[in-house]
């Protein structure tokens, strides 16, 4: 109230700087009575005075708290009290102050008015009317949701706490109900969420501290009282927050503000946020309207000596920011905020002065004595800091300093001025520090499921010319020989051996193994026609896996490799003809280059080869054949998550058929004439991926 008077107050100078105000030089009039009646929506208020008044007094309103300050120059009080309660409708009461020549009437409101203003022979009439519909909510309080009676069973599930992508805090409430009554509202320093008629577990009312994920808010505590949930968010520094519901889940956002020293509200919401104000004056002086926005908005003004002249304005419910803003425009003036004092002067003035001060500072840094002072380094390579400072794309130190360093010691001596010394400290303090260690694991898994179906067939005929019951020569031989006849047995004697002879011989051809074989001979009575058929097949059905799983350790944001495998050597032709050994490597590696962001997660650039020979292939000579398999990408990991970050597989599938021509087609019989080959070969490689932080003081076990 005190600060609103004050503003009030200091109005009165530029309203009495009028035409009116000047010539109101005899007696002064006098406020004999105050009436206040209520008509429908409006409400009338009427001052009497002594005699009548020129002209309408000027006035302004201000949004917050609501308030209509009316001025009369030259005119007393003459109540007899400087304030008096009505609790007419929205009007609260009125305060009459009067100074040196001059007396202000403040009237209290319930809410923001709109008047209108009409003399009537001796009397002022104001008409007050609601400036904003009925019902709405009053800006200083957010309502997400109105309490509703029935909600006596809502209760808060779940609090969490997170930290965004860009440095804010994230504060997740999760409720039992969507509906649940949310008033937030900033209190001192704090910012306050009530939750009304909510109820919270005992095991979530509790202090968290969440000073070390590094955004502007330091604290959060949650109580119950009485009926209602509270939690305070207990900040640091500028900040600004912003809040949302999804379903049942309350999120608080809260922002840190970078202070602009050339604004006069900081935040990121864009456009004017000051406390609104209406104004109208006519041809009043620059340096007392610049004096009233001071005292209205509590910051200190300094206005300079060269700021003059007068400006007439009309503004009705306008940021303060805003009108101070119209009126730099206005008048050719810049200002410049520091802290709670706002300098305004001519922008050419301001330029010319900051110019001065920059080469002011730029020349005592040429004058400033050097100092010398050492840095013991305990993380950072003392060579690396002072390539970072003598940087020459980017140099840190003055140009009168130096670095240099000791190896042995990892100390780091710098010669420069005592604000350049500061600035030294205050970086290596931010990258001199403990680097955090990751371990990754990788699992690369490679199945195979092989599968194999061989069928051939072996015919031969064979027709001998000889007497009954004794065996001649070979009159006919289609495939075969004798001695399937059983002739080695003693069955058949004084008859030489066929050599061997097969009409069909397409007998199956397995991959690996020996194929198993079916014979049959058929002979007539005279042993003078054979005919012999043998079928081979063979199925083969095999499954393999095998598992690698390479472990590497590095700090964070360091590369690391870690590889196992065989060199091979093969020839290779120098440029004078000769020939040299050489080697290439045929290796399981695991390459990795971890980060660990500020969320707890890990981004990893991966790099793995799976590299075996390939004896299958010759090359004659020249070498031998490897087998590759690569990965390389770049993923982003939980600590302790895995991930699989690729997946080769394979499948052959093939049937081959030898045949002899026409005989082979001949339906029924066409398959003793055939050789046939079924393969289906699957091969499916996978790479799995586990990185876990370790903790400074405990190892990974």
């Amino acid at each position: 109230m005190k600060r609103v008077l004050n503003c009030l107050l200091g109005l009165i100078g530029a309203a009495t700087l009028t035409a009116a105000a000047v010539a109101a030089t005899g007696k002064p009039n006098s406020i004999e009575s105050m009436n206040v009646a209520v008509q429908g929506g409006a409400v009338n208020v009427r001052l009497n005075f002594a005699e009548p008044l020129k002209m309408v007094p000027q006035g302004f309103s201000v949004a917050s708290p609501p308030r209509i300050a009316l001025d009369f120059p030259n005119v007393v009080n003459g109540l007899g009290r400087n304030s008096q309660s009505y609790n007419e409708g929205e009007l609260k009461g009125a305060n009459i102050v009067q100074s040196e020549g001059r007396t202000r009437v403040v009237l209290n409101l319930n809410r923001p008015m709109t008047y209108e203003a009409s003399l009537d022979g001796n009397s002022l009439l104001l008409v007050l009317n609601p400036s904003k519909k009925e019902g709405e909510v009053a800006p200083q309080v957010e309502h997400f949701s109105k309490p509703m009676s029935s909600q006596s069973g809502t209760s808060i599930r779940d609090i969490s706490f997170r930290r965004g992508k860009d440095g804010e805090a994230r504060i997740l409430v999760e409720l039992s109900d969507p509906n649940a009554g949310i008033d937030i509202r900033p209190q001192g320093e704090n910012l306050v969420v009530d939750f009304v008629k909510v109820g919270v577990p005992e095991i979530l009312r509790k202090r968290l501290d969440v000073t070390d994920f590094a955004t502007p808010v330091t604290t959060v505590n949650t109580v119950q009282q009485g009926e209602n949930v509270r939690m305070t968010i207990i900040p640091r520094g500028l900040w600004e927050h912003n809040a949302y519901q999804t379903d049942n889940q309350f999120v608080i956002e809260v922002k840190q503000i970078i202070e602009n020293p050339n604004k006069l509200v900081q935040g990121s919401r864009g456009g004017y946020q000051g406390e609104k104000l209406s104004l109208n004056f006519q041809n009043v002086d620059v340096r007392r309207l610049l004096q009233v926005i001071g005292e209205f908005t509590g910051m200190n003004m300094v206005v300079s000596d060269s700021v003059g002249g007068s400006i007439t304005l009309i503004l009705k419910d306008v940021p303060w920011d805003q009108a101070l803003d119209i009126i730099l425009q206005q008048k050719g003036l810049d200002m410049r905020k520091n802290g709670n004092v706002i300098l305004v002067a001519p922008r050419e003035e301001i330029a010319t002065k900051e110019k001065l001060e920059f080469e002011s500072k730029a020349q005592i840094g040429d004058l400033e004595p050097l100092r010398t002072e050492s840095f013991q380094l305990n993380y950072q390579k003392a060579e690396e800091i002072k390539k970072l400072l003598t940087d020459s794309g980017q140099r840190m130190l003055s140009k009168r300093g130096s670095a240099v360093f000791d190896a042995r010691t990892n100390i780091l001596f710098v010669q420069d001025t005592a604000s350049r010394l500061d600035d030294v400290r205050q970086l290596i303090a931010k990258v001199d520090l403990a680097v955090r260690q990751v371990m990754i694991e990788a699992r690369i898994v490679e199945a195979g499921d092989s599968f194999a179906k061989n069928l051939g067939v072996r015919l031969g005929f064979h027709q001998m010319a000889g007497k009954t019951g004794q065996i001649g020569s070979a009159q006919t031989v289609v495939g075969g020989k004798l001695t399937d006849t059983g002739h080695h047995t003693g069955q058949i004697e004084d008859t030489p051996d066929f050599t061997d002879s097969l009409g069909v011989n397409l007998p199956a051809t397995p991959r690996s193994g020996n194929a198993g074989a079916f014979s049959v001979i058929l002979y007539n009575s005279a042993r003078t026609r054979f005919l012999n058929a043998e079928i081979s097949a063979l199925e083969a059905d095999g499954k393999a896996k095998v598992v690698s799983s390479p472990r590497v350790m590095t700090a964070n944001q360091i590369e690391a490799i870690i590889e196992q495998g065989t060199e091979i050597p093969y020839q290779q032709a120098t440029s004078s003809g000769a020939t040299s050994v050489s080697f290439r490597k045929a290796n399981l590696s695991l390459k990795v280059k971890p980060q660990i962001t500020p969320d707890g997660r890990i981004t990893m650039t991966l790099e793995i080869n799976k590299d075996t020979p390939n004896s299958s292939i010759n090359l004659q000579g020249a070498g031998i054949a490897i087998d590759t398999k690569h990965v390389k990408t770049e993923v982003l990991v939980d600590n302790g998550g895995t991930v699989v970050i690729g997946g080769i597989y394979t499948q052959k599938t093939s049937e081959s058929t030898n045949r002899i021509p026409f005989f082979g087609d001949l339906p029924y019989i066409g398959w003793l004439f055939r050789n046939r080959e079924w393969i289906d070969d699957k091969t499916e490689l996978l790479v799995f991926i586990t990185p876990r932080i370790l903790n400074e003081s405990l190892s990974l076990r």
